[in-house]
């Protein structure tokens, strides 16, 4: 059985794996929606890039600190669901300007057709 101590030590690395767990499950989530919507709308590259920084703030402070436990781990699994929402976000910046070239396109078409009548 742990002594006190050992679980005085243990349980701040179990409720900080608890709290990026269940921060970190709203990452898949959100780029699975993202990705559904076919749209950057709504979605702020400034909100993704202060998670991102934060993350690797705390991945820092675990090695500056020289608290490399199996926590670096479950940092490490939230940025690569970070990193997938990255990926979707400029998929659908790319396919938010295909829409816009495509309206204006048609749009240019329309006015020319309504200028030959």
């Amino acid at each position: 059985m742990a002594s006190l101590r050992e679980e005085a030590t243990i349980m701040p690395d179990v409720l900080e794996a608890i709290m990026l767990v269940c921060f970190g499950l709203s990452w898949p989530l959100n780029a699975y929606k993202n990705y559904r919507a076919r749209t950057a709308a709504g979605a702020s590259w400034q909100f993704i890039a202060l998670i991102t920084f934060g993350y690797f703030a705390g991945i820092a402070a675990k090695l500056v600190a020289g608290s490399i436990t199996w926590v670096l781990i479950v940092y490490l699994l939230n940025l690569v669901a970070l990193a997938a929402n990255w990926i979707v976000y400029f998929r659908n910046v790319k396919l938010d300007k295909q829409k816009r070239n495509k309206l204006e396109a048609a749009w240019v078409d329309q006015l020319k057709k309504e200028q030959a009548e």
